[in-house]
């Protein structure tokens, strides 16, 4: 069981009876855009996030990424929000007749072993070192031709898919590398690419 300091976020009810099987941190659920209506959940994450921080774990298509830009604009500055993210798999959960709008699985869809691996990336936990990834600077970014040139969103959606992740901004998709991959696998997706 990872013992991890942050509050954690997730979308759903299953989402987060997924979480409970690997980690004791505390776990708030959005119950997906109920979060746009009640003060009471944004007012939850806020007070939590004051106190142990927090770590945003949505799924991987439009709806997850609305949703954690909502909690990062609710939050502002004044919290270091972490983001955890989960690949691209093409699939439906169990308990689901069919597929999501976006036909991936979402967080209760993954694997323990896989959910544990993204959030000792992110954590602090208390059971294991945390990792300490070197960043890949925006210097770095641009000369790999993934940010300032004509045909960088083409390259950067090449990568992304490359690495299960939904096509984004420089800036979102170099963020997510730098918390979730690190230089050093970044540069192992480059040279597959």
């Amino acid at each position: 069981m990872l013992h991890i300091k942050e509050v954690i976020v997730v979308e759903g009810k299953y989402d987060k009876e997924r979480l409970k099987t690997i980690t004791d941190a505390p776990i708030i659920c959005t119950h997906g855009f109920e979060l746009y209506r009640s003060k009471r959940i944004i007012n939850s994450i806020k007070t939590m996030a004051k106190n142990r921080g927090v770590i945003v774990l949505t799924d991987s298509d439009r709806a997850g990424f609305r949703i954690r830009n909502y909690i990062k604009q609710c939050l502002g500055d004044s919290v270091d929000v972490k983001h955890a993210y989960i690949p691209q798999l093409k699939g439906k959960e169990k308990r689901k007749e069919r597929a999501g709008a976006d036909g991936i699985l979402g967080v209760e869809g993954m694997s323990e072993k896989l959910l544990e691996e993204i959030l000792i990336k992110v954590a602090n936990t208390t059971d294991s070192e945390h990792v300490n990834l070197k960043p890949v600077d925006k210097a770095t970014f641009y000369a790999d031709g993934f940010s300032g040139k004509p045909d960088s969103a083409e390259k950067r959606n090449k990568l992304a898919k490359h690495m299960n992740l939904p096509n984004m901004s420089a800036n979102a998709l170099l963020d997510i590398i730098n918390k979730t991959y690190g230089y050093d696998e970044y540069k192992e997706y480059v040279k597959r690419l």
